[in-house]
């Protein structure tokens, strides 16, 4: 992402050169909320574009048109992104990051998080709440041998799989174990977990 493109640019048309407005910039002239996911995957000149719409000033310079922009009242920006991902390469500049208020989110209970699985993958609550199960077991390992655990979105895939008749252990192995580990030991020890909730 380049600052381009959430400032805005200038184009060619039929009738020369014209502006257009990137996602920030409309969403600071009309005060709407600007959501920016995954915010440490901007390079560190990009984000700071952000800063003096983030502090007591609330405004924008464009430097290609000339033209400043004072935020809309109910202008909000909101950035997310998973620190557990993160390396040393990969952070926010703590001067971005004091600009922001912060909320952290885990993952919900299980038995909330059985029902969006049973949901969103239209199958039974009893087999969504078994992925739950296996999903805890590798949540267990964050941090002794996992970097991350397994998603509610990878329990969704599994049940996925299973509802287009794929095997319910194969479905686990396919979109819960190999596609968060390539460590045959952490590989075994969650294909045990499989086994005991499918087995």
């Amino acid at each position: 992402m380049t600052a381009s493109d959430l400032v805005g640019r200038y184009l060619l048309d039929a009738n020369g050169t014209r502006w257009l407005d990137g996602p920030l910039t409309t969403a600071a002239r009309i005060g709407a909320i600007c959501y920016l996911d995954e915010i440490v995957e901007a390079r560190q000149d990009t984000t700071v574009v952000i800063h003096p719409l983030t502090d007591h000033r609330r405004n924008l310079p464009l430097d290609k048109k000339g033209e400043l922009i004072n935020a809309h009242p109910d202008f909000q920006l909101v950035i997310s992104y998973n620190p557990g991902y993160q390396s040393l390469m990969k952070d926010l500049k703590q001067s971005t990051k004091q600009r922001f208020t912060a909320l952290d989110f885990d993952y919900p209970s299980a038995d909330t998080e059985a029902g969006i699985v049973a949901k969103e993958a239209d199958i039974d609550l009893e087999i969504a709440a078994k992925l739950v199960k296996i999903a805890e077991s590798a949540r267990n390992l964050k941090g002794h041998g996992l970097d991350e655990g397994i998603s509610t979105r990878l329990m969704v895939y599994a049940a996925q799989l299973m509802n287009q008749g794929v095997g319910q252990a194969d479905a686990c192995r396919m979109a819960l174990v190999r596609p968060i580990t390539d460590d045959a030991d952490i590989r075994n020890t969650l294909d045990h977990a499989v086994d005991a909730v499918f087995g």
